[in-house]
């Protein structure tokens, strides 16, 4: 074995856009000829070297970095961070992590994918990886690592066999709280690590759930992140939601945005939905199975799907071309009894049809049948054009078609979801829900049969349903989607977003500016109103803004997020006059505030409202609806003035906060309580401490404690925003007449 010469890491950026430039050697060359298309091979190196100089230099000791990756459904997203991950390899990173999935399939779909494409188990390779999945914190993982570690800090080792550590470990609490104690107990100084969560905007954002479990996750990602001193992390995402973005900046703080561009043969949204409208057939609203609609017998317009698959399948064994796999994707609800029914339709159906190509040409069975495959031939003929083989020819195929068709039920009625063996069969219709949206990779889609309607209507939860998205240039004619009409309307609209937003963030990206810039544009730009308002036609959009306060209930961040909430809030109240506010003399100082009463509504946005970062999920939907309701009070009235409060003229409070960060109790109540008949006659409490008829902003500086009552966040400010009735009403009757 001929030892490599060990890397040198250039400093000095000459095409990655960043503060270094990474180096690019044997494993990310190996990679991409292994792996990769070689159509493909030269945009995904450039667009690693991009992704990775934008991160932490492995000459720095310390610091972090946090990007944000945005790709399409179904385009690469994996492939992009398999090249980051060989070429972090290639310089010296000792620890790649990669956050695979809420799933234990999706978290071995990637562990496999992994190993397979980076060469991990070819034994005519160095062994330049130590692979570990969903490590325990147990003496074997530690001597692993360590003896990998070990390698890199020895300048003997060769290059060729320093091994990087490869983690692969479930988005799950437990799994990450055992992986955080499992890195704490290694000396990390000076060691460079990559962490990639995959999917970011799911489970990873501090989502605020009656059972806290994604706020959990949150919180052990953040304990994960704070044991490594020196690391880059990447979050990928495919769901480019205005209100989910403004989350990811809120919530994790990305420095830098790289917008992926998928290669030719990527067929996405607009290809379908405006280029090629003709591939997507509405299902009528009397073959959707609804609860006031309950089904008996098979749809007309899936057996018509069930018919144009069959065809193409022929057509592949014809010519010659059943190597791979060609699929059928039906997705009718979430409830697995539906999932059965049409489980059992199909596999009836495809039964009969064989049953029938078996009897006598004159057969009137048959004849109808072959009239109504004649009939999904010429359909298809129209979109595949004269490489579809005459039906002649395919009708001595067509049993030999069923036969290379294997159904199944994904979903986990059996306890977990089957792993579908793709080399098995060539051809494979998927019946499910929720199983095969996010990260399930079916392969060869051609059919996609979907009843099921939009239900709450996020737009992130419609566009991972796509998944008949994907590289499929070569065979577009024969794909067809059949959709609920709102389920097509939802995804012709979410098109035009998905497509303006990518643009936004494109230039940011090329003008090499942070993503606060984006939110701030995003909020206040007249250049930008009509996508602000494509997201309020949103569902999570949708909430109550009417005559009440708006407030975060999650509080306790990052001490840099605090830090930097806390410049906002004090720059602010330095730049204006605040007076005292009358009330009853008998107040105590708690009680008595502080008002700036004429504040430009404009100057609060831009300098205060936009800027200041809130980190639950739900918290920040709430408050992106707030912002976009302020912005369109401030089309209609640039001039809007607003009431702003200093509670306690500016002193300290002291609040309670819970386990995963949310305030017990925000506001001062009424004084005094009783007796009922002088309750609230010396203080009204907070929540009354506002104007009536214009919008009232609420400065809240508070001291946060623990159950314990130990103070565990200072000088954190928090904010309050009220809107009057008025105003709201504006919003609702203009969503009303959408």
């Amino acid at each position: 074995m001929t030892d490599t010469p060990n890397v040198t890491i250039t400093t000095q950026d000459t095409s990655g856009d960043g503060s270094w430039m990474p180096h690019v050697g044997q494993e990310t060359m190996d990679f991409l000829i292994r792996s990769a298309p070689e159509e493909s091979r030269e945009s995904l190196e450039a667009v690693a070297i991009s992704i990775l100089s934008k991160g932490v230099s492995p000459e720095e000791l310390r610091g972090t970095q946090t990007g944000l990756v945005i790709g399409y459904v179904q385009s690469g997203k994996t492939m992009s961070f398999e090249t980051v991950t060989a070429l972090a390899r290639d310089n010296q990173f000792q620890i790649v992590i990669v956050i695979a999935g809420v799933t234990t399939n999706l978290l071995n779909q990637s562990t496999e994918r992994l190993a397979n494409d980076l060469g991990l188990r070819d034994p005519s390779r160095p062994r330049r990886w130590v692979q570990l999945e969903n490590p325990n914190n147990n003496d074997e993982s530690v001597q692993f690592m360590s003896s990998a570690l070990d390698d890199w800090r020895d300048p003997d080792t060769p290059d060729d066999l320093r091994r990087t550590v490869l983690v692969t470990v479930l988005k799950q609490h437990q799994r990450l709280g055992h992986l955080t104690s499992l890195l704490s107990r290694l000396d990390l100084a000076g060691v460079s690590v990559l962490i990639i969560d995959d999917e970011a905007d799911q489970a990873s954002l501090n989502n605020e759930t009656s059972q806290d479990s994604e706020s959990t996750t949150y919180a052990r990602l953040m304990e994960l992140r704070s044991v490594i001193p020196q690391h880059t992390y990447l979050q990928y995402t495919a769901t480019p939601q205005a209100p989910l973005l403004i989350n990811i900046i809120d919530s994790l703080s990305p420095n830098f945005v790289e917008v992926l561009e998928p290669g030719p043969a990527y067929v996405g949204g607009r290809d379908f939905f405006k280029e090629n409208p003709h591939l997507i057939t509405n299902i009528p609203p009397e073959q959707v199975p609804t609860r006031n609609n309950p089904l008996v017998e098979p749809p007309e317009t899936l057996l018509d799907a069930l018919r144009i698959f069959v065809v193409g399948i022929a057509a592949a064994i014809e010519l010659g071309e059943s190597r791979g796999n060609r699929s059928m994707l039906v997705h009718p609800s979430h409830l697995t009894a539906q999932h059965n029914d049409f489980y059992n339709w199909i596999r009836d159906s495809l039964e009969d049809w064989k049953s029938c190509l078996n009897q006598p040409e004159h057969d009137p069975d048959r004849q109808e049948l072959s009239e109504a495959l004649r009939i999904a031939h010429s359909e298809l003929q129209l979109t595949v054009g004269d490489g579809l083989p005459s039906f002649d020819r395919l009708a001595r195929r067509f049993r030999i078609a069923i036969n290379r068709i294997q159904i199944m039920e994904v979903n986990a009625t059996s306890g977990k979801t089957p792993k579908v063996d793709w080399p098995n069969s060539f051809g494979w219709i998927l019946v499910g829900g929720a199983a095969m949206d996010r990260g399930f990779t079916i392969e060869g889609l051609t059919v996609t049969y979907m009843p099921r309607g939009i239900g709450v209507g996020n737009a992130d939860t419609v566009q991972q349903r796509a998944r008949f998205f994907g590289y499929k240039r070569g065979y577009l004619g024969y794909c067809r989607v059949y959709l609920e009409d709102g389920t097509k309307e939802a995804f012709e609209d979410y098109v035009d977003h998905e497509e303006d937003i990518r643009n936004q963030l494109l230039a940011i990206q090329q003008a090499g500016q942070p993503l606060d810039n984006w939110k701030r544009a995003f909020v206040m730009s007249n250049a930008l109103k009509p996508c602000r308002e494509s997201v309020l036609d949103f569902d999570y959009m949708h909430v109550p803004l009417a005559a009440r306060w708006i407030a975060p209930r999650f509080v306790l961040t990052t001490p840099e997020l605090t830090s930097a909430n806390r410049g906002y809030v004090q720059r602010f109240i330095q730049s204006q006059t605040f007076v005292p506010n009358e009330g009853h003399a008998d107040r105590t100082e708690i009680q008595r505030h502080t008002l700036a009463d004429t504040v430009s509504l404009q100057f609060i946005m831009e300098n205060l409202l936009v800027p200041f970062r809130v980190t639950g999920a739900t918290d920040s939907q709430r408050n992106t609806a707030l912002l976009l309701q302020l912005s369109k009070v401030l089309e209609e009235n640039p001039n809007e003035t607003c009431a702003v409060y200093q509670m306690s003229s500016g002193h300290k409070r002291l609040r309670g906060v819970g386990h995963e960060g949310e305030i017990k109790n925000l506001y001062q109540g009424e004084a005094p309580v009783r007796p009922l008949a002088q309750r609230g006659t010396i203080y009204p409490g907070d929540q009354a401490i506002k104007n009536d008829d214009r919008v009232t902003v609420q400065i809240h500086y508070l001291d946060l404690r623990d159950d314990e009552g130990s103070v565990i966040s200072p000088d954190t400010y928090v904010i309050a925003v009220y809107l009057p009735r008025s105003l709201a009403e504006t919003y609702v009757v203009q969503q009303g007449q959408k």
